[in-house]
């Protein structure tokens, strides 16, 4: 692996109960997140080739552990998202090399499919500072039960010279949506959008 991780995280969040009804089963949603070194932290550099190939292996890495987090089979997932926050001494550049490239593709076979974009955001920041990932269904953008988000953050990253990279996926939408639009059973997946 060309990237150099210093740390791993992953979460499950689960929403049992809105607005005081019980949501059966449960919405689901995992994030997992990897701390690594940024390469080019502190210069410029015009080819970021190398950050584009770290990219494509964290977009699997990260995609198979979301999966597993929920123990579900690949799928089973219904939406997804990814995210980076560079450290100070980075540029904003940098993270967008990591996601834009390479990520999607071992992310979409992560997930089985994937037809729509992957949803994403980017951001310079430091340590302790919240990410928010956004999410979108998989494999058709108009599904308005699925735009939603996660938060992370980790308490010592990103440091100056790192880029925390997050990836989500989940099993479900929200809980209780009702803003109409395509439902997640209608979706064909054919043009990423219906």
């Amino acid at each position: 692996m060309n990237a150099e991780i210093r740390k791993t995280a992953v979460w499950v969040e689960e929403t049992h109960r809105e607005a005081g009804r019980m949501i059966d089963p449960a919405t689901r949603k995992a994030v997992a997140v990897a701390v690594i070194a940024n390469p080019f932290a502190g210069k410029y550099e015009e080819d970021l080739t190398g950050l584009m190939d770290i990219g494509a292996e964290l977009g699997g890495l990260l995609g198979d552990i979301c999966v597993k987090a929920l123990g579900i089979e690949p799928c089973e997932a219904e939406s997804y998202g990814k995210a980076a926050m560079v450290g100070e001494n980075g540029e904003l550049e940098h993270a967008a090399a990591i996601l834009h490239p390479k990520l999607g593709a071992p992310l979409r076979k992560a997930v089985e499919r994937g037809a729509a974009l992957v949803p994403s955001s980017k951001k310079i920041g430091g340590m302790g500072q919240p990410l928010d990932v956004p999410l979108g269904h998989k494999d058709a953008a108009y599904v308005r039960s699925h735009f939603d988000g996660v938060e992370v953050r980790i308490n010592d990253a990103p440091r100056s010279n790192e880029i925390m990279v997050a990836v989500s996926v989940t099993d479900s939408g929200r809980p209780l949506p009702r803003v109409g639009g395509l439902t997640a059973g209608e979706a064909e997946g054919k043009d990423g959008l219906r």
